[in-house]
């Protein structure tokens, strides 16, 4: 008997049982719009340190990034043209130290690359509405 009418008023509660909907309403200090700005842009200036293994006409640099890509297969490599010669680079390096490991691996293979420090981007601020 007891767990009859236990049974049924469970399953009456359950009956009963409905969700709700809300409106959730964020209030935050305007500064912070500007410090996630300032944070953006620090770190949109910040580029990459890379390795140039060497230079020269399109058909030069085009074989030598072939043979980059299979002394170190999981690297990034590019051709990039410098007006008048194309150059070839490798890596992408975020901290100094992992590109000066890196610089030195490189140069058993190819004695003459060079370790490039990363290019500042211009980066324009955000216009207020």
């Amino acid at each position: 008997m007891k767990t009859t009418v236990f049974t049924a008023i469970l399953f009456g509660l359950t009956l009963q049982i409905s969700a709700q909907q809300g409106q959730v309403t964020i209030q935050q200090d305007g500064k912070i719009d500007q410090l996630v700005d300032l944070y953006t842009t620090a770190h949109a200036n910040t580029g990459f340190y890379q390795i140039q293994v060497g230079f020269g006409n399109y058909e030069k640099a085009q074989e030598l990034k072939d043979q980059v890509d299979i002394d170190f297969p999981d690297w990034y490599s590019k051709i990039e043209f410098e007006s008048p010669t194309y150059r070839v680079r490798l890596g992408r390096f975020k901290t100094k130290l992992e590109a000066e490991r890196k610089y030195l691996e490189v140069r058993k293979k190819y004695p003459n690359a060079m370790l490039l420090k990363p290019k500042e981007k211009e980066v324009k601020p955000k216009e207020k509405s």
